[in-house]
């Protein structure tokens, strides 16, 4: 199955990079196959490092504007215990892992890991519709280069009366400001076609 998260890796200049990330687990998420494309930052950093941490949250909208590369703040991160690493200090929980095997052969590639260390730090909030559907939608902003546009509007109207049923102010700005980018980005890619 495919957990979605947040992944932190270290660029060349030790700053830290944090990306949306859902990699293939076993039940008891103690493999994980991360499939990230070659265009990608996180793929570059793990490429050249071979660590990197995974985090289970429920803090939607960091997911959310990662996606979308709209995160303004960075959140508090804390030193990775087995690895050159940084932790998002409001995970719930974290994986530490190095990279076993790389296979670039296609434009998604493969990266088998092994866990080093596993943390906790709180309990996870739990399921909420709303925060489902932003994260379905943040996933949708994410493919707008290769998806039907007007499938994609429908989805986001469908999505977006999840959200106004059952979102807090919060979940309801972070829905907001996916919409906006994904109209916004659909109407760049419409004049950029004719």
């Amino acid at each position: 199955m495919i957990i979605e998260g947040l992944c932190t890796t270290l660029n060349p200049d030790g700053s830290v990079n944090i990306a949306p990330m859902g990699p293939v687990v076993n039940e008891e998420l103690t493999s994980f196959l991360f499939r990230p494309f070659q265009s990608s930052t996180t793929f570059q950093n793990l490429k050249k490092t071979g660590q990197g941490v995974f985090h289970v949250t429920d803090e939607v909208d960091v997911i959310a504007k990662t996606a979308i590369g709209q995160l303004e703040t960075q959140p508090e991160l804390l030193a990775a215990k087995e690895i050159q690493g940084k932790v998002i200090a409001t995970a719930c929980r974290w994986y530490e892992f190095e990279v076993v095997s790389i296979d670039d052969s296609q434009q998604r590639t493969e990266i088998t890991t092994e866990l080093k260390h596993v943390g906790h730090l709180r309990d996870y909030w739990g399921q909420n519709r709303a925060r489902n559907a932003i994260l379905e939608a943040a996933i949708l902003a994410t493919r707008l280069h290769i998806l039907d546009t007007k499938g994609v509007n429908k989805q986001i109207a469908s999505l977006k009366i999840i959200v106004e049923k059952t979102a807090n102010e919060k979940d309801a700005e972070t829905f907001t400001l996916i919409e906006r980018y994904i109209s916004e980005t659909i109407a760049s890619i419409k004049s950029n076609s004719t």
